[in-house]
Parts: C-alpha cells; sequence; structure tokens
C-alpha cells in the first residue's frame, strides 16, 4: 500500500488554521483547540474511507495539514457506512461524547469541507462512499423512487 504525500506550500499551512476557524464556526466550538482536536480526528477518520483519485484531489484542495492527516492513513478494507463512520469516530474520540455528540462533530468538520475543497469534489468524495454520508457533509441524501 503506498501512502500519497502532498507537499505542504507556504499558503497552504495558512490556510489550516483558516480551515480550523471554519469548523470552530461551524461547530459553535468554544475554543480553537477543541475545534482543531475534533478535526484531526474527522479527518483521520475521513482518510480511512476516502480513496483512489478522490483520496489524491481531497489531500490536494485542502491545507497541508489536512492533507497529511489524510494521507497518513490506511484506507479500510471495508467502507464503513455513514452510521458507521461516526461510531469508529466516537471510538477515536477523547472523551466518550454521545453519538449525537459526536455527528455533530463530524458534521461540522465535514460540512467544511465543500467551502475549502469545492462542491464538485465533494460530490465525487459522496458517489463513492456508501450511503449515510450525505447529510454530514450537509447535504441532502436523495433515494431514488421504487
Amino acid at each position: 500500500m503506498t501512502v500519497t504525500t502532498v507537499p505542504p506550500t507556504p499558503a497552504r499551512e495558512n490556510d489550516w488554521s483558516d480551515l480550523v476557524e471554519r469548523v470552530r464556526r461551524n461547530g459553535h466550538y468554544a475554543t480553537p483547540a477543541e475545534a482543531e482536536r475534533i478535526t484531526r480526528t474527522v479527518l483521520a477518520a475521513l482518510g480511512t474511507q476516502v480513496v483512489a483519485d478522490e483520496r489524491v484531489a481531497l489531500a490536494r484542495a485542502l491545507p497541508g495539514e489536512a492533507a497529511r492527516i489524510i494521507a497518513a492513513q490506511i484506507p479500510a478494507r471495508r467502507p464503513l457506512t455513514g452510521p458507521e463512520f461516526v461510531a469508529s469516530v466516537a471510538t477515536r474520540s477523547e472523551n466518550a461524547a454521545a453519538l449525537a455528540t459526536v455527528r455533530w462533530d463530524v458534521s461540522s468538520v465535514l460540512s467544511t469541507l465543500p467551502e475549502v475543497a469545492g462542491d464538485d469534489l465533494v460530490d465525487r468524495v459522496l458517489a463513492q462512499l456508501p450511503p449515510g454520508y450525505a447529510l454530514l457533509f450537509g447535504r441532502a441524501e436523495l433515494i431514488p423512487a421504487r
């Protein structure tokens, strides 16, 4: 398994604090430190789920520190559904939070990604993930009529 590395540029490094601040505002977190901890945890979990071209594109679109977090993860053997993903983030969390709180944290980070990486890339990422992620990214999940 090859791990993709994305070399940082000074502008991308400065964007890390902007990403954390966006997450802080979106999630209404009290401190930047709390928002950064949550951002790191969620991005690490996401790095196990996004693969192939979308993984590389996402790493390139995000600030250098976020790209390193995603690229450092080993892809999961089996993709997780949205609810399983939230549960996996709960196991990575430093404090034992209720699933509703973890879901809020996940959404606070993932709903920020379209602002940073763009809607087209997020659409591609969502297309490769199993059902249950759209709401976490702040999008409606449309289910075809039968």
